[in-house]
């Protein structure tokens, strides 16, 4: 008779093969079945035939933080710190909890104990920069990023984080010169590509940041958020018909996206209002409602109806 569980074996198995074999059905159920809790009985029954398998704790203690049991985390990566004392990454993730925590002293000390074993390690020191950072040390922030810099130049996150605080500070020339770094490291970095899009169109120099937005698309064709920046780039420059290419495809991956749906009304009312015609109207009209029936509270969306139809929308 065949046997379905793995902890019914017929035959003599060590424990550690039997906790094994529940953490590749656990890493299967992570994998296929995230939102259920079969993941976390597997890692459970790994770690109770093998109460050393650190591989189990690790991913457990994920699903937890994942789904804000943050304690249950805590302890799991408490335990592989135990059984692993020497290994840097232990310390990294357990600084992680703690920071999703708000214990951000505990999470530098963990972070700080990476660098007693590992004073090379970058994860460390961009997550110490990152801890500055939180706590509104901008100056130490930015010492601490380019002293990571220093020890791996090579390191692209290191230069996308500090070009991160260098935009969320408005110094775009500083910001730009630090996503090209990374971009130099790896030219497929998408934040970097996507952030630097951004700072162009504040710049208003489009036919750059169009570049930039292209790439991104390159990379990633079903990125929502792309096209409807790039959508808006060309409806600023007045090229309508790549604009409403690029607000459509951008709805075709998101349906629900209501900027976007907005900003395709916006286009639709001025075509309507140069050559007015019933389909024009009834289109525009449909997407206004469809915005309303998403937000019933979108104003802009109002106003629009309200021009179209000649009706004033009493505000709920």
């Amino acid at each position: 008779m065949k046997v379905s569980s793995i902890s019914k074996q017929q035959v003599p198995v060590d424990k550690k093969t039997i906790a094994r074999e529940w953490f590749v059905q656990g890493c299967r159920y992570d994998n296929l079945e995230p939102d259920s809790d079969r993941a976390i009985e597997a890692y459970r029954k790994s770690i109770k035939f093998d109460n050393k398998s650190t591989d189990a704790y690790v991913n457990l203690g994920f699903i937890y933080l994942k789904r804000g049991r943050h304690h249950d985390a805590l302890k799991c990566f408490e335990k592989v710190v135990g059984l692993e004392p020497n290994n840097p990454e232990n310390y990294n993730n357990l600084g992680y909890v703690y920071e999703r925590m708000e214990l951000i002293g505990s999470a530098k000390q963990m972070y700080d104990q990476v660098l007693e074993i590992d004073p090379d390690n970058i994860e460390a020191m961009l997550n110490i920069a990152q801890v500055m950072e939180s706590e509104g040390n901008y100056h130490g922030a930015i010492q601490q990023y380019r002293k990571t810099i220093e020890a791996d130049p090579h390191a692209a996150a290191s230069h996308f984080c500090l070009a991160v605080l260098y935009d969320r500070h408005d110094m775009f020339d500083e910001a730009i010169q630090e996503y090209q770094n990374a971009l130099i490291e790896n030219p497929d970095y998408l934040k970097a590509l996507f952030n630097l899009g951004t700072i162009y169109v504040q710049l208003g120099d489009y036919p750059r940041a169009v570049i930039f937005f292209e790439r991104v698309l390159k990379l990633e064709p079903d990125n929502a958020e792309a096209w409807n920046t790039l959508g808006s780039i060309y409806e600023e420059i007045k090229v309508y018909d790549k604009s409403v290419a690029a607000f459509e495809r951008s709805v075709s991956i998101n349906p629900l996206r209501e900027e976007t749906h907005l900003n395709l009304a916006r286009i639709e009312y001025l075509e309507y209002y140069s050559a007015p015609d019933s389909s024009k109207k009834e289109k525009l009209s449909r997407r206004l409602n469809f915005i309303l029936s998403v937000n019933p509270h979108n104003k802009k969306a109002q106003k629009l109806i309200e021009e179209l139809t000649g009706t004033y929308l009493k505000q709920a």
